[in-house]
């Protein structure tokens, strides 16, 4: 006797998790429900946890010898019997003759026993032991089943010596009378040797044996049950993959049916629908597969109202059923084993259960003992049988270098072979024969039985047919070919009407050989060899079946390394292990996921292809625009569509809805009111998980009104609420606050009628509008709004939904920062199923440190950093530490963020690091698919060696996110946030400094800033002596981009054109000369842009972009700036319209005339001070104003993003510039004006000041007299600003003294606001309580 089990490949067993998410009174159901489950259901399995603990004997110790058998011994003293645990007689255990993989020990239990756990020793004292080894199992000694565990054919670790006992509890407790060991490796040192002890308990059931002709009829003790709460449980084994096992209906549409359809159970169940139908009840699902394997198998049902626990051998389905009733009307009986003759005049075609059940329950009524002590209708059993009786199947396994070779007539005219199959792979031989002359062979191609004919007694003629269509279903399917009077005739499963007929030319002679399987060696003439992995059963050849127990005895035939009387088969796709909707295909040792159209990526699609919010695609370079954004990652939320409006500052996300601006509002209904509906393009889920992680929601809300009130307000009740998320009615609107049933204008105080507190409450016949953003954010969005005063004449209603629109991400800067090597977060330990995900982003400025691990004994994580430039991940792969490295060719250590993402799954482990550098390990071949449950995770190393010192922010695992603030606030040595945090905290690079990470801190490029300094706050600036001018040229091919765009219209044109459409030009500046140019910008063309100080210190700007005959000035005539006063310039121009800011005053808009080009073309250079520039130039520029140049201090000169001053002072920048002449870096004094705006009416510079006369003409003054007079003049000013600020000073210190420290409960922001209400909104807009609740306090 020989059976091996070989390339047996690997499964998945996944507990599959539905969630519900219910209201409260759902929860408490769902209690209840579990209550129910603990205190009713009575089966007669018991998992291995449980079992541990009850159900401890000794099975073998106590059997007798002839209870043991084996493949072989190896002496006298070496048999079966002698291998039990601990025993020393005969040669202290089991050793066959053999050391091969054919070899096996079997004990008979003398009857079915339920075993939890094994124990296995090597042979006394020697060098023989099995170190790896495999269980089979089996009532009847024939049909043997392999243990399982998580869906794979386990391989169970054995022994590494002689003496120490190895045990181990199965996972779930199988139930079997004979059980096989087959031992896998052995001791390098000897042989092959065991003992063994098997614990668990006794097992009984009744077993009911059904025909397809029987059934069980189980009559209720009242004519009608209705349930609001039903158990169902048995156990089932058949051939046959179609039957029903269960049914039972009501009068009233009410049903339950459980059965097998093609080898895969189906529990349908209806509690109810309706006469018209608008209500449909039924509900279906599936479960399991292959379920026709002649083994035993488990069904639990439990329900509780509409919640329905379906479990198939420990393999769960939660679910809720379809309708809205709860109760399962059921009249006069159940049945099992099929249908009643009145049920199946409306199921027909149903076939009735062939096989055996046992442990049949219902509602706590053991159905099975109720048939032994005939207490239940079993009037259509012709025979009832309380044994199950013994299949006759003889199912052959082979793996990928499997062959059978079976004997058949010689010289015979007639071929016929038969035979029945199932595997998953598309392609293999199911059976090869050789010819007299030629040869024959039956195979699988692309799911189809092909027979190809190969004659070759006059001329070589091959001859192909083929039948069926996806036929790698892993069902069994039959095969019938006969060749015979110069034809053949291909059948598959039964099917005449689909047989294949084809004319062979000459007449065939067999050869008596066949081979079946593929592997095997056969005459060159056969081109291509596919070796068959599956399992075949019931072979006959020349229409005589083949005795296969006569071939594993060798009395006929001969095989290599197939499997007798045993088909291995497993679904890898059931449960399906292919996430978020991915779908599953599979060969026989492995599946693959197709993640198309999912949003998944990776082998079992559990990687979003999308991140996480806005926010982070901000920091990936991208602008505004629609994106798709996945909140949780691998969870459960699908991926959808929302648009992000990205500004430098902050990050907005705008989720839109179904309603047009200005909607008409009309009554509808009786009551006179219009409930309108607002539906957005992603689901409620979908909205909670951006909103909760923002850190502002807003939305824009508006009624336009025309005698149509809205709150009725102040005392009246409200006409018009909305609903929220919280499914709650909300009496504030845009512009108010939670509990103050006011509109924009009663917080502010100017309402049409002071007496209301919104404007359409004064109910007048004019168009009114009451409009304002809604802040506060748990009650957002608005999902309806009831509007109830537009049934009177007259009444007009229109209302405005804006998109709603949250700013920010609080989890994705959610950070720490470890400022101790001995540091570490402590989290509780966390759940996955067969996939685990990590992702975070860190920066640090070590060599080495742990950043996440743990340190549990059993699925072991860690991630490090090594070297500076290595991340490390390690973990546990069933008892196997697998480790993933990714080296990055930067340095990791440099104080910017890094992003680290791990993956495991059962097909692959994935490192990446910085979305670009990667690497991929594939699983072992039993990968691990149970449920994972890891000891506490720590952030940091536990131990204090190779500690993390640094930042780490984003911290997610499976879809969920890890608080690292609120832990680090309860944690020594670990601080919230992270210091020198750009985009979370308080940042003070100025004036277009760009903030760099740094891990204690943060530093300030100013390179694309006109400023210098840490905080890119320090003027940078030159002065400049007579002639002195500066050049910046803007080269060809660079000119692009050193120009940019301005700052505040990122959104216009492309960054990279050299033909302007809008510029800013920023610039200070003091002197006492005039005339002078200040800046000239000049083209390759005839386009420029100057800015000069005209003769009487004027400022003018010119404008010359084509089009007109004279360039478009600008003149500032009513201010003199050549004061020696700091004064500050801002030119902006987009289009046609330009916007002049000079110092504090009102900034000033112009529109260049119709006539004029808004082009600036071919940007060429910049010139400071003075113009030196070949090619015609505008002659009143160098007439008027270039000579003898500008004297005084310029500063802070800035074009888009070119500073050319500052690129001429600083020597370590490389930049096209020149400076002729003498240029002294000074910062001008140029420091920004601190002093309010003054007043029009009290600005001697206003042209229209009331009584000022403008002290200057458009005439050249000398500049002596210049000198002179500012000189007196600068000198009065100077003493009297002196004076006062002394003054200021003395009468600050004054007041603050009398002052003191006086604090009151006054919100913050109450001085700014109208009134308490509006300082309440300003304050805190998430503000909850009434209006009268906040008076209290504020008059305290």
């Amino acid at each position: 006797m020989t059976t091996l089990l070989a390339g047996a490949g690997r499964d998945t067993w996944n507990h599959s998790v539905f969630v519900f998410v219910f209201s409260v009174k759902m929860s408490v159901l769902a209690a209840m429900l579990r209550l129910l489950i603990t205190c009713t259901v009575i089966t007669t399995s018991y998992g291995a946890s449980s079992a541990s603990r009850k159900c401890e004997d000794s099975l073998v110790t106590l059997l007798p010898n002839k209870a043991f058998n084996s493949s072989s011994e190896y002496g006298r003293g070496y048999g079966a019997a002698f291998a039990k645990l601990n025993r020393i007689q005969g040669a202290g255990g089991w050793s066959p003759m053999d050391t091969d993989r054919y070899q096996w020990l079997q004990v008979d239990l003398g009857s079915r026993k339920q075993v939890v756990s094994i124990a296995t020793q090597g042979r006394y004292r020697s060098f023989d032991w099995t170190s790896q080894y495999r269980l089979l199992y089996s009532d009847t000694a024939n049909n043997w089943r392999p243990y399982l565990k998580d869906g794979n054919i386990w391989t169970f670790k054995g022994n590494n010596n002689s003496e120490d006992v190895v045990r181990e509890d199965l996972q779930h407790a199988i139930v079997a009378r004979y059980i096989r060991f087959i031992p896998l490796y052995w001791s390098q040192k000897g042989r092959i040797g065991v003992r063994f002890e098997l614990y668990g308990c006794s097992y009984w059931a009744d077993v009911i044996s059904f025909d397809g002709h029987s059934i069980i009829s189980y009559r209720f003790r009242s004519k009608k049950m209705k349930s609001v709460r039903d158990v169902i449980s048995l156990k089932f084994k058949t051939t046959t993959r179609d039957g029903v096992l269960l049914y039972g209906e009501g009068q009233q549409g009410d049903y339950i049916l459980l059965e097998l359809r093609r080898a895969t159970m189906e529990l349908s169940i209806n509690l109810g629908s309706n006469q018209d139908n608008m209500i449909q009840g039924h509900t279906s699902v599936t479960s399991g597969s292959l379920l026709d394997d002649g083994h035993w198998h488990s069904v639990v049902i439990e329900r509780y109202r509409r919640n329905i626990n379906f479990t198939l051998d420990h393999h769960t389905h939660q679910f809720r059923t379809n309708g809205d009733f709860e109760h399962l009307d059921l009249d006069y009986e159940l049945t099992f084993g099929g249908l009643s003759e009145s049920a199946k005049m409306g199921f027909g075609g149903k076939d009735n259960f062939v096989g055996c059940m046992e442990g049949i329950t219902y509602n706590g009524d053991n159905i099975t003992s109720l048939v032994r002590r005939k207490k239940v209708d079993t009037s259509s059993f012709r025979n009832l049988t309380f044994a199950c009786a013994e299949s006759n199947s003889f199912p052959v396994y082979f793996n990928s270098t499997s062959f059978l070779w079976l004997p058949g007539q010689r010289d015979s005219d007639t071929l016929s072979v038969s035979l029945s199959f199932r595997t998953w792979n598309p392609n293999g031989v199911l059976m090869f024969t050789q010819l007299a002359e030629g040869w024959l062979e039956l195979g699988l191609i692309e799911g189809k039985v092909t027979v190809y004919i190969n004659v070759t007694q006059k001329r070589s003629t091959r001859i192909d047919i083929s039948s069926g269509l996806g036929l790698n279903d892993g069902q069994w399917h039959s095969v019938h070919l006969n060749a015979l009077d110069n034809y053949a005739m291909l059948t598959v499963d039964g099917d005449e009407a689909s047989t294949v007929r084809t004319a062979i030319p000459a007449q065939i002679k067999t050869g008596g050989t066949y081979y079946f399987g593929g592997y095997f060696s056969h005459t060159n003439r056969r081109l291509l060899q596919r070796s068959f992995q599956g399992c075949i059963q019931m072979i006959l050849i020349d229409d005589h079946l083949v005795d296969l127990q006569a071939v594993e005895e060798g009395r006929i035939g001969t095989f290599e390394n197939v499997s007798l009387d045993m088909c291995a088969i497993i679904d890898r796709c059931v449960p399906n292990h292919c996430e978020h909707g991915g779908k599953c295909s599979q060969t026989w040792d492995t599946f693959s996921c197709n993640c198309s159209g999912t949003g998944y990526s990776g082998a079992t699609c559990h990687t979003s292809l999308y991140q996480q919010s806005c926010e982070e695609y901000k920091h990936q370079g991208k602008s505004s625009g629609s994106f798709w954004i996945d909140p949780d990652g691998s969870g459960s939320i699908s991926p959808f569509r929302i648009h992000c409006d990205m500004t430098e500052s902050m990050v907005w996300t705008t989720i839109r809805n179904n309603l047009s601006p200005q909607m008409s509002v009309s009554a509808v209904d009786k009551d006179g009111k219009t409930a309108l509906q607002i539906t957005y393009n992603v689901t409620e889920e979908q909205i909670l998980s951006i909103t909760n992680r923002a850190e502002r929601c807003e939305q824009y809300v508006a009624y336009t009104c025309r005698m149509s009130r809205l709150l009725n307000s102040p005392d009246g009740s409200p006409f018009t609420w909305w609903v929220g998320r919280d499914s709650k009615r909300h009496f504030y609107w845009g512009g108010s606050g939670p509990g103050i049933q006011k509109c924009a204008c009663g917080i502010e105080n100017n309402c049409t009628d002071p007496k209301h507190y919104c404007n359409c409450d004064a109910d007048l016949r004019t168009w009114k509008e009451d409009a304002g953003l809604l802040v506060y954010k748990d009650h957002l969005p608005v999902n309806r709004v009831v509007v109830g005063d537009t049934s009177r004449v007259g009444s007009e209603g229109k209302l405005t939904v804006e998109p709603l629109k949250c700013q920010g991400d609080r989890n994705f800067w959610n950070a720490a920062s470890f400022t101790s090597p001995a540091s570490s977060l402590h989290f509780k330990s966390f759940r996955s199923e067969t996939s685990t995900d990590i992702s975070f982003y860190f920066k640090t400025s070590s060599n080495h440190g742990v950043l996440l691990e743990n340190l549990g004994a059993n699925n072991f994580l860690h991630i490090e950093i090594r070297g500076g430039s290595t991340v490390l991940f390690s973990f546990d792969f069933e008892r196997k530490r697998m480790e993933l490295t990714v080296h990055s060719p930067k340095p990791l250590n440099d104080d910017q963020w890094h992003r680290v993402e791990a993956e495991k799954n059962i097909k692959e482990a994935v490192l990446q690091l910085d979305g670009q550098y990667r690497e991929v390990k594939a699983a072992p071949p039993l990968g691990h698919t149970e449920l994972e449950f890891y000891s506490d995770i720590y952030i940091g190393a536990l131990s204090g060696q190779r500690g993390f010192l640094g930042c780490m922010r984003a911290l997610k695992i499976n879809g969920v996110f890890f608080n690292l603030e609120e832990k680090a606030k309860l944690t020594p040595g670990v601080k919230p946030g992270c210091q020198g945090h750009c985009s979370s905290y308080t940042m003070h690079c100025r004036n277009g400094g760009k903030c760099v990470e740094q891990y204690n801190g943060y530093s300030c490029d100013c390179s694309l800033s006109a400023y210098d300094g840490p905080f890119c706050t320090d003027d940078v600036g030159g002065y400049f002596e007579a002639g002195t001018l500066v050049r910046y040229d803007f080269l060809s091919d660079h000119g692009a981009s050193l120009l940019g765009n301005p700052r505040g219209f990122s959104h216009f044109g492309n960054l990279g054109e050299t033909n302007l459409t809008q510029e800013e030009l920023i610039f200070s500046f003091s002197t006492y000369s005039a005339p002078s140019i200040l800046v000239y910008i000049s083209s390759r063309s005839q386009d420029y842009m100057a800015v000069v100080l005209r003769h009487n210190g004027s400022l003018q700007v010119r404008y010359s972009l084509g089009g007109l005959a004279e360039p478009y000035t600008i003149d500032i005539d009513h201010r003199n700036m050549a004061n020696g006063q700091p004064h500050s310039v801002n030119i902006t121009r987009n289009l046609r319209e330009i916007q002049l800011q000079l110092d504090h005053y009102t900034m000033s808009t112009y529109t260049l005339p119709e006539a004029s080009d808004t082009q600036f073309n071919l940007v060429k250079s910049i010139f400071l001070g003075k113009v030196f520039e070949t090619g015609q130039i505008d002659p009143i520029l160098i007439e008027r104003y270039n000579s003898p140049g500008f004297v005084g201090c310029l500063s802070r000169v800035q074009l888009n993003n070119v500073a050319p001053l500052k690129a001429a002072i600083r020597s370590g920048m490389t930049a096209p510039v020149s400076i002729h002449g003498i240029l002294v870096q000074s910062n001008c004094g140029a420091s920004p004006l601190t002093i309010p705006p003054i007043p029009p009416a009290n600005d001697l510079w206003q042209i229209d000041a009331g009584g000022a006369v403008f002290p200057f003409k458009d005439e050249k003054i000398g500049g002596d007299a210049v000198h002179h007079n500012f000189a007196v003049i600068g000198g009065i000013i100077s003493l009297a600003i002196l004076t006062v600020l002394c003054i200021m000073v003395f009468m600050i210190r004054h007041v603050f003294r009398h002052k003191g420290s006086y604090h009151t409960n006054e919100a913050k922001g109450a001085e700014s606001a109208n009134c308490a209400d509006a300082a309440i909104i300003v304050n805190d807009p998430a503000f909850t309580e009434t209006i009268d609740e906040s008076k209290k306090e504020w008059f305290i």
